[in-house]
């Protein structure tokens, strides 16, 4: 405490009152002071205490190892206040790889390998001791520092990180951002929050180590796949379909040398490959083309570029990737001892949709492919082998079955025989059935003309010879009044004649009058066709036919339809297969949709001489007649018609067709 006087000299007396205020000031001074440290110390130790649990719950959110390396990079950052934290995993040799690097230190770039005794973190991995460099003079720092005219290293933590007691990777802390050097309570600190990075990199590499072994499990799955099978079209697909469980692709195409040239033969998605198609003739010509590189292509497109070593594929690629959507390539060449078997493809909208372990497994299983392709084109050119193979295997497996089980097998197998050929069945061959009336006529007018007056409705039942309309046949009814205006006019001259006895007059008018008779019934007769009469008892099927008055009509147009409900004629579509055993005569049961609980019998009255087309199929209709006292079935009506053939033996029964299809084919394969 300093006092100040400018006018006049301080006593003693006045000294001496200033020490005991001193003494207060003091003891209030020391004790502010220790309650501002105590305070900034707690709030140093909840601010150390939140960057721990932000540490903690940022390095258990996820699971994911390429995630987790720059979460733990960047809060060790913030905990440690540095300007840069390296974090190295140890690898299979016992080396270990700068993984991530968060924030900037030039003496070490990202991906570095170091082995012990080649630097700090390489001995630390040695003897798993912590250590701790204060100062810049330090000879190892001075070696690592050597190589950077600026930017060294100037203080530096470096501890192990400890699994288990096994080592798993160190730590670096490189400066401190205020310019200190780092100290013992610093090398605590990074000590113990390494044991939270511990923790995370152990629960990572689990699900590294789970994801390897369903990788694995899948592959050898995959391989399984690929050669267990001599089946070369079963073979294909499986090539460009099963991988997709361990590599991301879109898709895949294989593409087979045969003479010389590439045929593309297996596409992902595609039961079938046409090259034709718009979707796979340019992925055929860009095939057509790798093959020809005989070497690994790997294209791919970031943004607008596209990496590539030759104009040549970048050019080609552009318009590729433009035309299907895709962004990476991926092609190689399937090659074995004897030359080359085909190339395979891989496609992705995402460009870097292979890693390094992609790569590895698919050259994998590349390899097993070549050989399996190989195998299976040799074993296809053995002759008859499609014929011999299901019985070789047949009777491999038969003879692999103990003694009693082949025994039991035999006598079912004589006894499934003795009823093939003894016991009979009924037999019956069904199809489509379509209901028709059993007997339609189509009114038609004789004339052209406009009708005048409908006198029935759809749905009424009307006689044969029964009136349904009218013609407006006004030129008919005046050609009728003239003719018998002309008869009567002849009549009344020829007896004006013959009273007056005029012999000759009267024969021309007798003459006459006969020929206006004929005119006037010829005029009558058409008149009454100008009614439009039913041709048959039944029921009329026209839809709104009481609406046709004023229609008028051309000769040969249908006024309406009338059709025979008393019986009806059931069309059953017989395949072309079958047309040979249906005889006129047969009996048939009919099941109709509309009465899913009623049968209806008859008899097959006609076969069509003639076939008609039902799909993809021909087929002869079989045209059964049936009673239908009671009008239920109606024309259009559709359901199953079955045809009875009488018995067969059981054998003929139900292998009549695959029989005859065997025997079909060995015709058309030799002929005799």
């Amino acid at each position: 405490m300093e006092v100040l006087s400018f006018e006049l000299p301080l006593s003693a007396e006045e000294l001496h009152e200033l020490e005991d205020f001193s003494q207060i000031a003091a003891a209030a001074l020391a004790t502010a002071h220790r309650y501002e440290s105590e305070r900034n110390d707690s709030l140093a130790s909840i601010s150390r205490l939140t960057q721990l649990y932000d540490l903690e719950k940022s390095v258990s959110s996820t699971l994911e190892m390429d995630e987790l390396g720059p979460i733990i990079g960047e809060k060790f950052r913030e905990v440690m206040e540095c300007s840069a934290i390296n974090l190295w995993l140890l690898r299979g040799d016992e080396s270990l790889q700068l993984m991530h690097q968060a924030g900037s230190d030039r003496t070490t770039p990202a991906g570095s390998i170091q082995k012990p005794g080649e630097g700090i973190p390489g001995d630390v991995s040695d003897n798993g001791e912590a250590v701790l460099i204060s100062g810049p003079d330090d000879s190892r720092l001075g070696i690592r520092s050597a190589a950077t005219a600026e930017g060294g290293v100037s203080s530096l933590i470096v501890t192990p990180i400890m699994d288990r007691g096994s080592l798993v990777g160190v730590v670096e802390a490189v400066n401190k951002l205020d310019g200190t050097p780092f100290d013992e309570d610093d090398l605590f600190a990074l000590s113990s929050i390494t044991e939270t990075a511990s923790t995370a990199l152990h629960n990572a590499s689990l699900l590294m180590a789970e994801r390897k072994v369903e990788i694995l499990e899948t592959l050898v799955t995959v391989s399984h796949e690929i050669t267990s099978t001599l089946n070369l079209e079963r073979m294909l697909q499986t090539i460009v379909t099963a991988p997709q469980a361990v590599i991301p692709y879109e898709r895949a195409a294989i593409a087979l040398e045969q003479r010389g040239r590439f045929k593309l033969s297996a596409v992902t998605g595609f039961m079938q490959v046409n090259v034709d198609a718009p979707e796979i003739a340019p992925l055929n010509s860009v095939l057509q083309w790798a093959a020809l590189v005989e070497e690994i292509v790997n294209v791919r497109q970031h943004g607008d570029e596209i990496e590539s070593d030759r104009e040549e594929t970048r050019a080609k690629f552009k318009q590729y990737f433009a035309e299907s959507g895709m962004r990476g390539f991926y092609a190689l060449p399937l090659n074995d001892d004897t030359g080359r078997v085909g190339i395979l493809s891989l496609e992705s909208s995402d460009p870097d949709f292979l890693s390094t372990v992609h790569i590895e497994l698919l050259q994998v299983l590349a390899s097993q492919a070549t050989v399996a392709l190989r195998n299976a084109q040799m074993y296809k050119e053995v002759p008859f082998i499609s014929v011999l193979e299901p019985v070789l295997e047949r009777k491999r497996k038969f003879m692999a079955l103990e003694k009693t089980r082949r025994m039991a097998m035999t006598i079912g197998a004589v006894l499934a025989l003795i009823f093939l050929f003894v016991f009979p069945l009924p037999m019956r061959i069904d199809g489509d059935a379509t209901v028709g009336p059993g007997q339609r006529a189509q009114v038609q007018p004789e004339f052209e003309g406009v009708v005048g007056k409908v006198f029935i409705h759809e749905g009424e039942t009307v006689k044969r010879g029964q009136v349904l309309a009218e013609m407006d046949a006004w030129d008919l009814r005046s050609s009728l009044a003239a003719a018998e205006a002309k008869y009567q006019s002849a009549l009344l001259q020829m007896n004006h004649a013959l009273v007056t006895n005029d012999g000759g007059e009267g024969g021309i008018q007798r003459v006459q009058a006969d020929y206006w008779k004929g005119e006037q019934a010829r005029a009558q007769e058409l008149l009454g066709r100008a009614q439009l009469r039913s041709p048959i008892d039944g029921v009329i099927a026209t839809p709104h036919v009481d609406t046709f008055a004023g229609r008028r009509l051309q000769f040969g147009d249908t006024f309406a339809e009338v059709v025979d409900t008393s019986s009806a004629i059931i069309d059953v579509a017989i395949d072309a297969s079958d047309v040979s055993q249906l005889r006129v005569g047969e009996k048939a049961a009919i099941k109709l949709n509309s009465y899913p609980m009623r049968t209806f019998h008859g008899q097959v009255a006609v076969v069509s001489p003639k076939a008609e087309a039902q799909g993809e199929s021909r087929v002869f209709y079989a045209r059964v007649a049936v009673a239908n006292p009671d009008g239920a079935m109606r024309t259009g009506m559709e359901g199953r018609g079955k045809i009875s053939l009488g018995w067969r033996t059981s054998g003929y029964v139900l292998f009549r067709r695959p029989v005859v299809w065997l025997y079909s084919r060995i015709w058309n394969w030799f002929g005799w």
